[in-house]
């Protein structure tokens, strides 16, 4: 399995990841994520729901690629393992690979992988250099069958200067015509002022926010066919009935737009 990667970490600086584990009630962050998160959610209360809502969005989103007869998934940003990761929602067979540039991640991530998960692996590798990426013989992905591309709550924390439009445009280029692409994406659309507060802690982390506009989310969506019902909040994308949802009458406040695409053959 692929050991590249930074070897260490700083416990005394907020991280992404650790931020939204924290979030979800998990348990894998110190103490300097857990103050952060406390500042935002001040000003932010419904960020905690946001957090189950995108992730209940995840397993909506692979039940339905898995629904088209996907079967190879790539999960690039994949996060702190917690309930529901794609190998726990995706057909048995399918073939998932979890990309992540935190060294914590990937410790817990490759201690989820048993010998009953042959079909999963966990490599290092930044969303900024997706042509890295993308030449990981790890991944163990069939490039010329279709895939599932996984971008959940992961380009918000691209900035500006490493041009999102290109690393997706890498990434839909190497997809076989049939793959999908599902993402999500912090916006300021709503609930601007607490959202801004709330950039504003992320600055001092790891991993700086950038959030946009619905109009530019939905521009990453270039050069595949949306799936309806398009762009939309977290909890109007395909919600199901067993769903928890948090936000029923202002799907706005879960300060995160979503969608799904499909590349067609050229």
């Amino acid at each position: 399995m692929d050991q590249r990667g930074p070897r260490g970490f700083d416990p005394t600086k907020p991280n992404a990841a650790r931020l939204y584990d924290y979030y979800l009630g998990g348990k894998d962050n110190f103490p300097a994520d857990r103050a952060a998160a406390e500042k935002i959610l001040r000003v932010a209360p419904e960020l905690r729901a946001a957090a189950r809502a995108n992730r209940a969005f995840l397993g909506r989103a692979v039940r339905y690629l898995a629904a088209q007869g996907i079967t190879q998934f790539l999960d690039i940003g994949t996060g702190l393992p917690t309930r529901g990761n794609v190998h726990e929602v995706a057909p048995p067979g399918s073939r998932i690979a979890y990309v992540d540039n935190d060294p914590v991640v990937l410790v817990h991530a490759r201690a989820l992988l048993t010998a009953s998960e042959r079909d999963t692996t966990a490599v290092w590798g930044d969303l900024r250099d997706p042509e890295e990426i993308l030449k990981n013989a790890e991944l163990g992905l069939d490039f010329d069958q279709p895939i599932g591309l996984l971008l959940v709550a992961v380009l918000h924390f691209i900035g500006r200067s490493d041009d999102t439009g290109r690393i997706i445009a890498t990434l839909r280029d190497a997809l076989a015509p049939g793959s999908f692409i599902a993402l999500s994406h912090g916006t300021s659309d709503a609930r601007r002022a607490a959202v801004d507060k709330g950039t504003e802690v992320y600055r001092k982390s790891a991993s700086p926010l950038t959030l946009r506009s619905r109009s530019e989310i939905e521009a990453l969506f270039d050069g595949f066919e949306m799936v309806e019902p398009g762009v939309v909040w977290l909890p109007q994308w395909r919600p199901e009935e067993a769903d928890f949802i948090d936000f029923p009458e202002h799907p706005e406040r879960s300060l995160i737009l979503c969608g799904l695409g499909r590349k067609n053959a050229d």
